[in-house]
């Protein structure tokens, strides 16, 4: 399936330039945010399969791909920020947006401070490990996950950009993926490691108030994979239970890369779910 692309462009919101694309001529917006280490291009498996249905925008991050990287530290809510003051600057809200890991993160925090801007939402494998932190069962592998962290950033700071990026798949998403997954994933990844930096030395990164998303009553998709790391389930599992609207969808066979490892399918569970949510 070929994608059609409307734009190829930058826009300045928020005090930054960031660059976009927009797919498709369905009349449903629907927004794709990446995660971290990556950009844009962590949709190229996906979008294909959305663009007949949805105008599909896809956007790098701040200090991602081929978006600006300011100096200074940056903060995730600077990311929340930019994702509204984009939708708004393409008129495209209220628009249904999608984010996978930390742009899942992203995702939720903007449904806790902007609804309007959405009709819903999906999230997959949010690391909001803030949640579970506190739970005996959960805590040592938080613990675990802050020490890999600690190591991988030193290796960005040394300027291992590659070697941070393996280490951090193989270690914290699942010994052997690094070598499963496309060359051009790996390098998107290595050429994203110095904002990667930037974002572990957020010290708001992992955290979040379920109280923040209580009253968030629009459609919510949360998804996981079985074959996942384990601290995202019980993650998955708080969000679920605080979120009045929110469902849950597990996918066999896939992990945390859910968009490489299953992209047919993830786009067939938010176009279902987009679907079944909207009038007419």
């Amino acid at each position: 399936m070929t994608t059609e692309i409307e734009e190829i462009a930058t826009a300045d919101v928020n005090g930054v330039r960031l660059a976009y694309e927009i797919h498709g001529t369905g009349e449903i917006p629907l927004v794709m945010v990446h995660g971290s280490w990556l950009s844009r291009r962590n949709w190229d498996w996906v979008v294909p399969h959305l663009a007949d249905s949805f105008r599909v925008l896809t956007y790098d991050r701040r200090g991602h791909g081929e978006s600006e990287r300011p100096s200074g530290q940056g903060s995730v809510r600077e990311d929340v920020a930019d994702l509204a003051a984009l939708i708004e600057h393409l008129e495209l809200a209220p628009a249904w947006v999608a984010g996978q890991s930390f742009g899942g993160s992203i995702t939720l925090r903007l449904a806790a401070e902007r609804p309007d801007l959405l009709r819903g939402i999906i999230a997959h494998e949010p690391p909001l490990f803030s949640l579970v932190a506190e739970e005996p069962a959960v805590a040592p592998m938080v613990e675990g996950f802050a020490q890999l962290l600690a190591a991988v950033t030193e290796r960005i700071a040394s300027g291992d950009h590659a070697g941070a990026a393996e280490q951090f798949i193989e270690e914290g998403l699942g010994e052997g993926l690094w070598t499963q997954l496309p060359p051009e994933f790996r390098q998107m990844m290595v050429e994203n490691a110095p904002t990667y930096l930037d974002e572990a030395n957020d010290p708001d990164v992992i955290d979040f108030d379920l109280e923040w998303i209580k009253d968030f009553t629009r459609p919510a998709l949360l998804t996981l994979g079985d074959q996942t790391a384990p601290l995202f389930p019980p993650v998955i599992t708080k969000l679920a239970e605080a979120m009045p609207s929110a469902e849950v969808q597990e996918f066999t066979g896939a992990g945390h890369p859910i968009m490489v490892e299953q992209p047919e399918d993830f786009a067939e569970a938010i176009t279902a779910f987009v679907r079944r949510h909207t009038k007419g």
